[in-house]
């Protein structure tokens, strides 16, 4: 018997499914394995075709920031679960559960820093916190970003990638639509740009709301962008949508957004447009 047959039992090894999940990526659009230790150098875009794969919210701030350096904006906290809510967990126990795996307590990053020297204020959702999707807290963040930038004058830029409207928090998490379209509203009124980074996906309340208010939309290459998803629009009007609806370029082409921008282009389109935009600050 060789000594390897005796150690067998206790010689663990990992399948090819684990190796697979824990190595390789597959591209959703050109189905070709992406190596998982490419994807930060890449921006998280397939090696391949280029695709936009989601890229984790902590990198993609990391690689915004001059430096990777930006200070947090003081956010109020929202009451955990006001209304008991249950559906097949308790709402108390998805929230534990997204924060010990996010180490977020919400779906957001608020936070303000520097982008090619241009001061710049930051409101993102991370799809990663139960699917972005906005409840009290993230509507919290949208409006303490917004009031930041008002007090400071400077410009706010929103990065969402989100479900939309947090089901758990019923009617509280609808009002958020309104709270941040008026906060945004008070930066136009005082004459400071609010920009829209819309990511994949960006549905529902989220994009009913804050989301579509920017004076300026840039959106990345493939992101889904609607209120409702393709096929309960196409379940509800019994009809077949145009090819590649509610992709960004399909909104780029009839005038729902102002530009389709690659991750690698986005920190010099952000210098052009603030360097334009932004007023000096006193």
């Amino acid at each position: 018997m060789s000594f390897l047959s005796a150690l067998r039992p206790s010689i663990k090894t990992a399948t090819k499914r684990e190796v697979a999940e824990t190595v390789w990526e597959k591209c959703p659009k050109c189905s070709q394995l992406v190596y998982q230790a490419d994807l930060p150098t890449s921006l998280y875009c397939c090696t391949h075709c280029g695709h936009h794969l989601r890229w984790p919210l902590a990198q993609r701030l990391a690689a915004l920031w001059d430096d990777g350096q930006s200070l947090a904006i003081p956010v109020p906290e929202a009451s955990d679960d006001p209304l008991h809510f249950k559906d097949k967990k308790k709402y108390a126990e998805r929230l534990r559960e997204a924060r010990g795996r996010t180490l977020s307590r919400d779906a957001f990053v608020a936070a303000w820093g520097t982008v090619h020297g241009q001061p710049l204020v930051v409101v993102a959702l991370d799809f990663d916190f139960m699917t972005g999707s906005m409840g009290r807290a993230v509507g919290h963040a949208v409006v303490a970003a917004a009031q930041f930038a008002l007090a400071k004058r400077l410009p706010l830029l929103a990065i969402t990638a989100s479900g939309g409207a947090r089901m758990q928090e019923s009617t509280l998490s609808l009002l958020q639509m309104a709270r941040t379209t008026a906060a945004v509203v008070e930066l136009k009124h005082a004459g400071l740009p609010y920009l829209c980074l819309l990511t994949d996906p960006t549905t529902g309340g989220v994009t009913a709301s804050f989301a579509m208010q920017g004076d300026i939309i840039l959106a990345e290459p493939g992101a889904l962008i609607g209120f409702a998803g393709p096929r309960v629009i196409e379940q509800t009007i019994r009809q077949t949508l145009p090819e590649g609806f509610q992709t960004a370029e399909y909104l780029l082409a009839h005038g729902m957004v102002d530009a389709v921008v690659k991750r690698s282009d986005l920190r010099e389109t952000l210098r052009k447009i603030l360097a334009t935009v932004a007023k000096p600050t006193a």
